[in-house]
């Protein structure tokens, strides 16, 4: 216990010296001290909620060496500049530096004067770099973005399977394995994979409370995005497309409408990509237009909104994509433009997959997704829910249907007794897609091999599309009518189903879409303003933000590595006259007091003395 309380009282003091933060985030101290305790740890945590403090501050208490494996180049150069900015020893083997570089790092880490190493598996599986660590010394495997370990994830990745071996050939080193997006099935995954059995496991919440959330019918998307972009001029967000030619028009559209856009996708050349990301990040750019290929591990935190123009393809990069704003925990705003179009082009592109285990887990993602952008309830319930924690609140008061709730008007009680029927009578063994053709009197094959063109629900569905159709069954599923065998997608009675057929139940529902392309509606304008940061000083942060941007211009860093939007922000509204008040500021270390105490403190009492002059006048 003694020993507990000194790793946590040390731990403590860094986070105030050396970051600048005056408390830890929840679970920040347990995951720490049972790290620094050698013991094992599966962390998962949403983007922006703080996993980085959680190999950093036992890095700087150990004596050896922390092993920091990531996939994403970006994320480490990322990283390596926070900590140099924190005169802290970090470095990174990857493809990104020169050769020269590469060899400079490795002698340093062989003087052992690193503490933190980070690179890519590929890397670290190479016999130089496993020789180097072994006679250097290993205290801590940091494995991040560990979803990628499970092909139930989204973004698997085969080379994070060998990673079993690294640990087994640094028995000593304990492992911290931390991701932002993981069901409970990707969870065992990594658990499974990576021998965990005996990690404790840190799960927070799923709930970004900061981050509004709104879905609007597709309908026009550009007039669409330039309105809401009104809304957000001078500041930086994302818009996330569905396709590479999707994104070279949007951004030519918004550089033609004045914003300065700029184009990401994995058909743009290594160079123009890697100078797009830089200028984003460095807030030379307002506008990231991209496919999925951006973002993961840029650690930007001042992105105020992230737009989907395209349906994503599962509820996991969605809630991954939407993470990267309001990453500072000040207010952001997340818009989906939600067209029934973009469902079949997902499709088409799931009917392309040859595994048909692939195809099952790629289509059970995409309901799920559906599921949520159709549902009239709060945003945050399917959405956290589909992550397996509890969300009981009836109301979150940050989403579009919190604040502008849908009214349940359509009697559907015909309609989900004729699907019942249908289940029924096909022996409970057909999921969705074949139920719809027998109720739509469907002349498919499949129908006549059944023998289902004979049975009396045949025909019965006309009334409704096949588009109308799954919407309504969707709703049957939200509302537990109708139970779904994971695998297949085997539909089956339940005890709710048989209330409805015994005639002891009215059902009501939304309305089922009339067109292709639904239109109009939308959240009401104000709602945009009902939630803003604290009140400060908007001309002082300007005059600081311009400051930071050409500190960080001389350093060749991001701003936010100088200070981050919240410390700027806390400025503005604190007004700090001296050295010993900047210091009581969020973000404001013992290493960036020294480095830029004195050039801020006097950018803030010469604005204080303006402001005072100008009120006597």
């Amino acid at each position: 216990m003694e020993k507990m309380n000194n790793n946590l009282e040390k731990a403590q003091s860094i986070l105030k010296n050396v970051f600048g933060y005056d408390a830890f985030r929840p679970l920040q101290a347990e995951c720490i001290d049972t790290v620094l305790q050698k013991r094992d740890a599966l962390l998962i945590m949403p983007t922006g909620g703080g996993k980085s403090l959680c190999y950093q501050i036992p890095a700087l208490m150990f004596n050896g060496l922390t092993v920091v494996v990531s996939p994403l180049i970006a994320l480490m150069k990322d990283q390596v500049s926070q900590m140099k900015s924190l005169g802290l020893e970090a470095e990174v083997l990857n493809s990104s530096i020169s050769f020269e570089e590469y060899d400079m790092n490795k002698l340093l880490i062989r003087s052992g004067q690193t503490k933190l190493l980070f690179m890519a598996p590929e890397t670290l599986m190479k016999p130089d770099i496993l020789e180097m660590l072994s006679s250097t010394g290993v205290d801590c495997l940091t494995i991040d973005e560990a979803h990628c370990i499970s092909e139930w994830g989204h973004d698997f990745r085969p080379e994070y399977r060998r990673l079993k071996e690294i640990r087994e050939r640094f028995p000593r080193a304990v492992c911290l394995a931390m991701t932002a997006t993981a069901t409970p099935r990707v969870r065992e995954d990594i658990v499974a994979n990576l021998d965990l059995t005996k990690a404790r496991q840190f799960v927070a919440s799923f709930n970004r409370t900061n981050l509004f959330y709104e879905i609007i019918p597709k309908s026009q998307p550009l007039l669409q995005t330039l309105d809401f972009l009104k809304r957000f001029r001078n500041q930086s967000g994302i818009i996330y497309c569905f396709s590479r030619r999707q994104v070279d028009e949007l951004t030519d559209d918004l550089n033609s409408h004045g914003f300065k856009a700029l184009a990401y996708h994995a058909g743009l050349t290594d160079e123009t990509r890697h100078r797009n990301q830089e200028a984003f990040i460095r807030d030379d750019a307002q506008i990231m237009v991209a496919t999925i290929a951006f973002g993961m591990g840029i650690n930007k935190p001042n992105v105020r909104f992230v737009v989907h123009y395209d349906l994503p393809k599962n509820l996991e990069s969605y809630y991954q994509e939407t993470g990267r704003a309001g990453r500072d925990g000040i207010p952001a705003h997340c818009l989906l433009l939600f067209g029934y179009g973009d469902i079949a082009k997902i499709r088409y592109f799931i009917d392309q997959k040859t595994d048909e285990q692939e195809q099952r887990v790629a289509q059970r993602h995409l309901e799920a997704m559906v599921h949520y952008a159709e549902s009239g309830v709060c945003r945050r319930i399917p959405l956290i829910t589909y992550f397996g924690e509890s969300y009981t609140q009836p109301e979150c008061g940050l989403c579009d249907n919190c604040l502008n709730p849908r009214e349940q008007t359509f009697d559907m009680t015909l309609a989900t007794k004729k699907f019942l029927a249908c289940v029924s009578r096909t022996g409970q063994r057909f999921g969705a897609t074949h139920l719809i053709d027998v109720l739509r009197g469907s002349q498919q094959q499949r129908v006549f091999q059944n023998g289902h063109q004979d049975l009396d629900v045949y025909g019965l569905g006309k009334e409704f599309t096949v588009k109308q159709w799954k919407f309504l069954v969707r709703q049957f599923l939200q509302k537990r009518l109708l139970d779904k065998e994971e695998e297949f997608g085997v539909l089956k009675l339940n005890s709710n189903s048989l209330e409805i057929l015994n005639n002891k139940e009215m059902v009501q529902g939304y309305p089922p879409p009339v067109e292709t392309t639904m239109s109009g509606g939308g959240t009401d304008r104000t709602t945009a303003s009902r939630y803003s940061p604290e009140r400060y000083d908007q001309g002082l942060f300007e005059v600081l933000r311009r400051k930071r941007k050409e500190l960080a211009d001389k350093k060749n860093v991001p701003p936010y590595v100088i200070f981050p939007d919240k410390s700027l922000i806390e400025m503005s509204a604190v007004l700090p006259q001296t050295k010993e008040e900047l210091s009581k500021i969020f973000g404001v270390g013992a290493k960036k007091l020294e480095t830029y105490g004195d050039v801020f403190v006097q950018l803030i009492k010469a604005y204080a003395d303006q402001t005072r002059e100008k009120a006597q006048r």
